[in-house]
């Protein structure tokens, strides 16, 4: 006779692939397809309200086979529902990849949608935002820590159920949530791009930042361009992407 961890076993993995997985003997069928059925559609309906573009611009049979993919493929590592979109996301970024018939962008289409719900249930808190400095120049402005900058090789913000076709261009996206709880998407130029990379990743004074940007990019006027990143800032700051001074 069979233990109870064996058919506990042999029915997660009927559970997680019914089609390639046998069931267990000792559960009634009519219990397995209720169980079944809850499993999946509990997990597809939350994925599809997390995802709602990707979902609308797959066929049905495509997106089913995608989800069923998921649960069958993919280890889960975190026992917490909402969670499950980072999972996703993990899934097709790490393990899937992208296969024959999917979009170019989907990839990055998923990412984006995921990036909304991330933000929004992030525990990170944006520090007060103190006063705007008098040097600025030797300043260090700090970025949120609910605020991203996001390069896609594709416009997929652009992407809709009647809009599913894109020519691949390269596209900058700021995210953020700002100190009312609302997570915003606004288009980055390539300078703000690279200016909030530095900002987050080389601990160096706001002229040393400039500097760096003005070599990287051959930049004749020094002084047009650091009055071009102090109105970005001025904007950055009273959206609360720059959350402080330091």
């Amino acid at each position: 006779m069979k233990s109870f961890q064996h058919t506990q076993l042999e029915l997660a993995r009927y559970l997680r692939s019914p089609e390639a997985s046998p069931a267990p003997m000792q559960v009634e069928e009519r219990r397995l397809h209720i169980y079944r059925d809850l499993i999946y559609n509990n997990i597809e309906n939350f994925i599809a309200n997390v995802f709602p573009v990707t979902r609308s611009i797959l066929t049905d049979d495509a997106w089913h086979r995608l989800i069923r993919s998921f649960i069958a493929h993919h280890y889960c590592q975190t026992p917490y529902f909402l969670q499950l979109s980072d999972e996703f996301v993990q899934y097709l970024l790490q393990e899937r990849g992208l296969q024959e018939g999917d979009p170019e962008y989907l990839l990055e289409l998923v990412h984006y949608e995921w990036i909304e719900l991330a933000l929004d249930v992030s525990t990170e808190v944006i520090p007060e935002a103190g006063v705007w400095p008098k040097d600025l120049d030797d300043s260090r402005p700090r970025v949120s820590p609910v605020a991203v900058c996001l390069s896609y090789q594709n416009p997929v913000q652009k992407v809709s159920a009647t809009h599913a076709n894109l020519t691949p261009e390269v596209t900058h996206l700021l995210v953020y949530r700002n100190r009312n709880d609302k997570v915003c998407f606004v288009a980055a130029n390539p300078l703000t791009a690279r200016l909030l990379f530095l900002l987050q990743s080389v601990d160096q004074p706001l002229i040393a930042q400039l500097q760096t940007i003005a070599r990287e990019l051959q930049h004749s006027d020094f002084d047009l361009l650091k009055k071009q990143a102090v109105l970005l800032l001025e904007g950055l700051y009273k959206d609360s992407v720059i959350s402080h001074f330091e």
